[in-house]
């Protein structure tokens, strides 16, 4: 018997392990439990994947690259279409601006939306676009003593310690002449 072999024997049940599962353009980690995966997706949170997994029939707790392949493409059908099948109040984009549907995005269809949205505010330059482009907090946030980044603030014991030896080395080259 090798290390690598489990003493329970439990190598069949290895074998129809899917370690990797496609949803969307992403792979997710089929060894996690359907709840904990699912929340590796852009744009789905645990109470969305709880409410996949309760909405498909499976235990959330279920080794996700366990499952059936035809519960695998339930759970992704699911996911695509969650908006059809999730109540308007927990999609997370409600009454788009273009078209005004309610939708959920996930994966990289919520990166592409968001960054739209902010290149919107920024030509229209309404108050959050503008300081998207300054860089500044948008959301109300203090700015006097966080968020800033320009350099060290305060004192640099180090760098004063460091010029201070220099100093020294440079008199006693100068006592040595």
């Amino acid at each position: 018997m090798s290390a690598d072999e489990p003493q329970d024997g439990s190598t069949e049940e290895d074998e129809e392990l899917r370690y990797f599962v496609r949803v969307g353009q992403t792979d997710l980690d089929g060894t996690k439990s359907v709840e904990r995966s699912l929340t590796e997706l852009n744009g789905i949170g645990t109470r969305t994947a709880r409410f996949v997994a309760d909405t498909v029939g499976i235990d959330r707790t279920a080794t996700f690259g366990a499952l059936d392949d035809e519960v695998i493409e339930e759970v992704v059908d699911v996911v695509e279409n969650l908006s059809e099948h999730a109540p308007e109040w927990m999609a997370n984009r409600r009454n788009d601006f273009y078209t005004g549907e309610t939708t959920h995005e996930t994966g990289s269809e919520l990166d592409q939306r968001r960054r739209y949205d902010i290149n919107r505010m920024k030509m229209i330059d309404s108050y959050k676009g503008a300081r998207h482009k300054r860089g500044q907090k948008v959301r109300g946030q203090r700015t006097k003593s966080t968020g800033r980044t320009e350099g060290t603030i305060g004192v640099n014991v180090e760098e004063i310690r460091e010029e201070a030896a220099e100093e020294a080395a440079a008199e006693e080259e100068e006592d040595e002449l």
